[in-house]
C-alpha cells in the first residue's frame, strides 16, 4: 500500500509550484483554438496538427483554471462546450481523408484547420483517444450544474465515451490494439503490460456502449511478473520512461485501492509509481553513462524532444545523440543521451513532492533563463550537448504531452482537485471495480458506492528509498512505449 510521510513545502517551493501551474495551464489556453477547441501537438510552432491527445489534457485544464481563478467557470464552460460540439460533429467513417475517426476512436493526429485526419500516416490511435476520453469524462464530472449549457456539456461529453467502440478494437486474444487505419487496418502492436495502456482497458471496462470485460485486464496483467523486479534500490513494476507512471495517474487517484496483482505484492500502482520516481533519481545520481550535470535534483528521461539524431565528440568519447525519443531508465529497458524533460519530475510531484520540487527548483535555478518561459518549463534540455555558441541544448517548444502531467499532477499534490472530480465519475469507478480494484476510495466490495466527495485534501509525502543499487539493464525500447510526436 502506499507508503507516505507528510512533506512541507517552503514558502519558495510554493512560489514556484504556484507560479508553474499558472504558467503551465496558460500553454493550453493560448495554445487551444477558441472556436474548434482543437489543442496542437506542440506550441510555438509552425506545425499543422492537432493532438487529441492534447484536446484532452486541455479540457480538464480548464476545470483547474476555473478552480484556480485564472479563468471564469464561464470561460471554462464555454472553451469545453466549444470543443464537444466540434469533436462531436466530426466524421466519423473509414475513408483515408474525409475522416476524423472511426467507431468512436480518433485519429492520432488531426488537422488543425479542417479536424480531418492530418495525413494517411496517421493511425486511429487507441491510447490517444483514451486519453481524450479521460478529458472528457472529466468535463461530464466537473459541470454539475442545471444550466442549459453545463446540461448540453455532460450529454456531449456522454456521448463521444459511449461512441468509442472499445469491442471493436479489441483482438482475439483480449487485448486492445494500438490502433488501426484504412490502408493497413489493425496495427500488429497492442497493449500488453504496465504501461499509459491502463487508462484504456480502465474506461473500456467502464463503458456502457461497448464494454470490454474483466478478462482483457487479466490479459493485459500477464506480463506484469516478468517486469517486476529491483531496480537502482526500489522493488517495482518496471516501464523505463516516466510517462508510463504519471498519464493514467493524472486522472485516477490510486492510493490504497488495489486489484488481485497488486493484493499479491502488497503493493498500489500509486507506491509503484513513487518508487519508480526514487528510482530515476538514483540512476541520475549514479549516473552509468557519465552525462553532465546528473544528480540529485537534476534528473527526469520520459518521452521528449532532443538535441536531434547525430554523434558529437563530448570530451573525446564520441556520444550519439536523438531527436525525439522515449528516453527512460528500468529493468525493461534504458535509453539516455542526456536529455532532462521536466515534465519526468513535474508529473511525478503527487508521488514523491519530497524528491520532485527540489528538482524542478534546482533545474529552474541552474538553467531557468534557458529553459524557463512563459508557459513554465521548455520541453527538454541536454547539458551534455554543446555547440560553438551555448553550453548545452535546450528545446524551443512545448508539448501538450509533456505539459499536461505537470499540470495535473501539480493540482493533485496540491488539492486532489482532478482525482477527486474523477472519483464522481461512474464509468472510471465501474472500470476500476470490473478491473478488480477494492479498497480506498471504492470500498471492499463491487456494489454501488455514494460518490467522492469533493474535499480536498493534498497527496502526502513520501519515505525515503533503501540505499541499495541496481545495475541499468540495457534493453530495446519496447514498441509501443513512445508517444509519437511531429
Amino acid at each position: 500500500m502506499s507508503t507516505s510521510v507528510v512533506f512541507k513545502p517552503s514558502r519558495a517551493d510554493m512560489a514556484l509550484i504556484e507560479d508553474l501551474e499558472h504558467r503551465t495551464f496558460l500553454w493550453f489556453w493560448e495554445a487551444g483554438d477558441a472556436q474548434t477547441g482543437l489543442v496542437p501537438d506542440r506550441y510555438p510552432s509552425d506545425q499543422t496538427q492537432a493532438s487529441v491527445a492534447s484536446i484532452g489534457f486541455a479540457l480538464t485544464a480548464y476545470g483547474i483554471g476555473a478552480e484556480r481563478g485564472y479563468i471564469t467557470r464561464q470561460q471554462a464552460a464555454e472553451r469545453t462546450l466549444a470543443t464537444l460540439r466540434y469533436l462531436s460533429g466530426l466524421p466519423q467513417n473509414d475513408s483515408p481523408e474525409n475522416s476524423s475517426g472511426y467507431h468512436g476512436f480518433f485519429y492520432h493526429f488531426l488537422n488543425n484547420k479542417t479536424g480531418l485526419r492530418l495525413n494517411k500516416d496517421i493511425e486511429l490511435s487507441s491510447i490517444d483517444t483514451a486519453l481524450l476520453m479521460q478529458g472528457v469524462l472529466f468535463s461530464e464530472s466537473y459541470y454539475t450544474k442545471d444550466t442549459e449549457q453545463e446540461r448540453e456539456i455532460r450529454s456531449l461529453a456522454n456521448g463521444l465515451y459511449q461512441n468509442v467502440d472499445w469491442v471493436w478494437m479489441r483482438r482475439p486474444d483480449l487485448r486492445l490494439s494500438m490502433g488501426w487505419s484504412p490502408e493497413r487496418q489493425f496495427l500488429p502492436n497492442y497493449w500488453e503490460g504496465y504501461s499509459e495502456g491502463m487508462m484504456a482497458y480502465i474506461l473500456a471496462l467502464g463503458s456502457q456502449g461497448h464494454p470490454l470485460e474483466p478478462a482483457s485486464w487479466q490479459a493485459w496483467l500477464t506480463t506484469n511478473d516478468r517486469r517486476w523486479g529491483e531496480y537502482y534500490g526500489q522493488t517495482l513494476l518496471n516501464f523505463a520512461p516516466m510517462f508510463g507512471h504519471e498519464y493514467t495517474h493524472s486522472w485516477i487517484d490510486f492510493r490504497g485501492i488495489q486489484d488481485d496483482w497488486n493484493r499479491e505484492k502488497g503493493i498500489d500502482y500509486f507506491e509503484n509509481s513513487r518508487r519508480a520516481t526514487y528510482a530515476q533519481r538514483t540512476y541520475a545520481m549514479t549516473n552509468p553513462g557519465k552525462w553532465q550535470d546528473y544528480g540529485q535534483d537534476v534528473w527526469g528521461l520520459t518521452a521528449s524532444d532532443g538535441p536531434g539524431e547525430l554523434t558529437q565528440t563530448v570530451g573525446g568519447t564520441p556520444r550519439h545523440f536523438l531527436s525525439y525519443a522515449a528516453r527512460g531508465a528500468g529493468r525493461d529497458y534504458t535509453q539516455d543521451d542526456g536529455t532532462i524533460a521536466p515534465t519526468a519530475a513535474g508529473g511525478a510531484v503527487a508521488f514523491a513532492p519530497e524528491i520532485a520540487i527540489p528538482a524542478l527548483r534546482e533545474m529552474k535555478h541552474r538553467y531557468g533563463r534557458h529553459i524557463y518561459s512563459r508557459y513554465g518549463f521548455v520541453d527538454a534540455f541536454n547539458p551534455s550537448f554543446h555547440t560553438a555558441d551555448k553550453s548545452f541544448w535546450s528545446d524551443t517548444a512545448y508539448l501538450g504531452i509533456d505539459q499536461g502531467p505537470i499540470l495535473l499532477m501539480i493540482e493533485n499534490w496540491r488539492s486532489g482537485f482532478v482525482w477527486n472530480i474523477m472519483k464522481q465519475n461512474p464509468a472510471i469507478r465501474q472500470g476500476l471495480l470490473k478491473a478488480g480494484f477494492r479498497g480506498g476510495w471504492l470500498g471492499q466490495d463491487a456494489g454501488p458506492a455514494a460518490p467522492a466527495t469533493h474535499a480536498s485534501a493534498p497527496a502526502s509525502g513520501t519515505v525515503l528509498p533503501p540505499a541499495s543499487q541496481h545495475a541499468a539493464t540495457q534493453h530495446p525500447a519496447r514498441q509501443g512505449a513512445q508517444q509519437q510526436t511531429g
